[in-house]
């Protein structure tokens, strides 16, 4: 293995020496530096884990053997001295009394560096071109066996070191780079608690709780985010005395139902002064990322640490922002003396931190002209007697030239008959009338195009309601027969995101792509072959999560009580593009 790892390097310096050095510049995203650190603390000591590009190993050269040691010009000294040095003056680790910890190089290999997101720092699904790297672990052991209070990290200078720390699998801070003297307190006793002095490596999700307030035309909504084994210090959800590390999936049930019949009781909402009562939409465990949130699927074990509860209570509205909405705030003590919350409208959210001493998240509508979605005029087929003049229009203009051919050849005999005159005249007025007030109701491609447009607009409109009978009594304005149950269950699924607690998002334009006449069934019905694109998004726990569906299908569309209404619907194809 050393051979291999002294073949890969060597030839990285021989070929690529002048391309390595040029590559050797600051990245600012500390999960993409050229060498990533992950420590692993849990009680039975620490494990570190590295990735170091090739053009960075110049830092790290007392990690390699004596043969590629010596080849790469560094000199003579031993790989045992080499590595004593390393683990006490380069890559060392100190307790609350400055002792070093004993360290022992566990694994030395050549790997594929994991390639990942330039936010969060999470390994990224496709792993395609990851350049190749010196994969290291060394593991650390405790003083005599104990477990120190406080670690103190000793790295090599400029080294430039991408890290992440976890302490009993709970991410003590996001991806941040690493620097001599960085002091970590180890909290053993709860080590989502565990925490660096430094301020600049606190975590964005520290705290054990969060409010949020989505205050929307159609809704307010109260979310909550909670640690199950923070909430155990008011309910017990069967937390107290245990000894295992995670969370079964039949345990979850049991504290899920606690905590949502719990927090219904807590952080009471006012409406413009009015005390109201939510409705408990769901209530999950949550992944959560620094741009994302995510359901943790049923039948997950969960790590009791790390593990996060939300829950969302739904507060139906009429249509019309509220003038103040306010959420009290009534879990503090020791642990909980701060919790961020956030009010967030469509001018984007709104947060701050509140305490004991103000304990209220207050949200005043400030917004001058509300965005309320509306429902499209769509084109009014014409009056009965209108259609009727459309579809005889060109028999009466063919009688007219008939009759006015007749008359011209009387006339040129010298033969003048007032009647047939007095029936001429008649015509004439009577064609331009049904020509001024004919009305067909297909007249051109651009008017099937609108109607189309307009009654798809308006199904998805729909669903700005929160009430099943409201969205019921819109949609029935746009689609008649048994397709509309069709058409709600279908829409309602295409909006609902899993992965979100079945959250329905909110449906911010329909893009109409392409619209084919496939057949003019009468002047009151016809069939068209539609693409259309879906956007939508929703915001939750503090994220917007987008959604975008592209659709394909056949429509019929019919004059239904004087209403154009869709008749019936074909899906062709369903595509989630977002």
């Amino acid at each position: 293995m050393n051979r291999l790892i002294a073949h890969f390097i060597f030839c990285y310096f021989i070929i690529f020496s002048s391309s390595a050095l040029a590559d050797a510049v600051v990245i600012n995203k500390s999960m993409q530096a050229t060498t990533i650190a992950q420590y692993y603390i849990d009680d039975s000591g620490v494990k570190l884990n590295l990735e170091i590009e090739v053009s960075s190993i110049e830092p790290f050269k007392n990690l390699l053997p004596d043969e590629l040691y010596k080849k790469m010009g560094y000199g003579e000294m031993a790989w045992a001295d080499r590595l004593g040095l390393l683990f006490t003056k380069q890559l060392a680790l100190k307790d609350e009394h400055l002792q070093l910890l004993s360290a022992k190089l566990t694994s030395l290999d050549t790997a594929k560096r994991i390639l990942r997101d330039r936010i969060t720092g999470l390994p990224l699904a496709n792993q395609q071109g990851a350049p190749t790297v010196l994969a290291v672990e060394i593991v650390y052991f405790f003083n005599d066996g104990i477990k120190p209070t406080k670690l103190t990290f000793i790295t090599p200078k400029d080294a430039g070191i991408g890290f992440i720390a976890y302490h009993n699998n709970v991410a003590i801070n996001d991806f941040r780079y690493l620097s001599t003297g960085l002091a970590l307190n180890l909290d053993w006793q709860d080590a989502w608690y565990s925490h660096f002095d430094s301020l600049t490596m606190k975590r964005q999700y520290w705290a054990p709780m969060s409010g949020f307030l989505y205050i929307e035309p159609f809704e307010v909504r109260k979310e909550i985010i909670v640690r199950p084994k923070d909430i155990q210090r008011w309910l017990d959800i069967g937390l107290a005395n245990a000894t295992s590390t995670t969370i079964t999936p039949t345990q979850q049930k049991v504290i899920l139902d606690k905590i949502g019949d719990f927090l219904k009781t807590k952080h009471p909402v006012l409406i413009d002064g009015v005390a109201v009562k939510g409705e408990l939409q769901s209530i999950n465990f949550l992944a959560r990322t620094l741009n994302s949130s995510s359901v943790i699927p049923q039948g997950e074990v969960v790590d009791v640490d790390s593990a996060i509860v939300g829950a969302i209570f739904i507060f139906p509205r009429n249509g019309t922002l509220p003038k103040r909405v306010t959420m009290n705030w009534d879990l503090w003590d020791e642990r909980t003396a701060q919790v961020p919350v956030s009010a967030v409208d469509e001018l984007g959210p709104m947060p701050s931190l509140i305490d004991a001493g103000i304990p209220t998240l207050v949200w005043d509508n400030v917004i001058q002209h509300p965005k309320v979605p509306v429902l499209m005029d769509v084109p009014k087929p014409a009056s009965a007697w209108q259609s009727t003049l459309y579809k005889v229009r060109y028999i009466v203009l063919i009688l007219f030239f008939v009759i006015l051919i007749y008359w011209l050849r009387q006339k040129n005999r010298n033969r003048n008959n007032k009647k047939l005159t007095m029936i001429v005249g008649i015509l004439l007025v009577g064609n331009l009338s049904i020509w001024a007030f004919a009305k067909g109701n297909i007249t051109s491609d651009e008017r099937v195009k609108l109607i189309t447009k307009d009654l798809l607009h308006n199904i998805y409109r729909a669903f700005d309601y929160r009430d099943d009978n409201d969205i019921y009594d819109v949609l029935a304005l746009s689609v008649t027969g048994d397709l509309l149950t069709d058409i709600y269950l279908q829409t309602k699924k295409g909006l609902i995101l899993a992965n979100q607690g079945g959250a329905r998002a909110k449906v911010k334009n329909v893009t109409l792509d392409s619209v084919k006449i496939k057949d003019k069934k009468s002047d009151n019905e016809f069939v068209v072959e539609a693409s259309w694109l879906v956007d939508g998004s929703v915001g939750h726990w503090g994220h917007i999560h987008q959604r975008k569906n592209r659709y394909h299908a056949l429509l019929t569309i019919a004059i239904v009580d004087n209403s154009w209404k869709v008749e019936a619907m074909t899906v062709l194809q369903e595509e989630r593009v977002q």
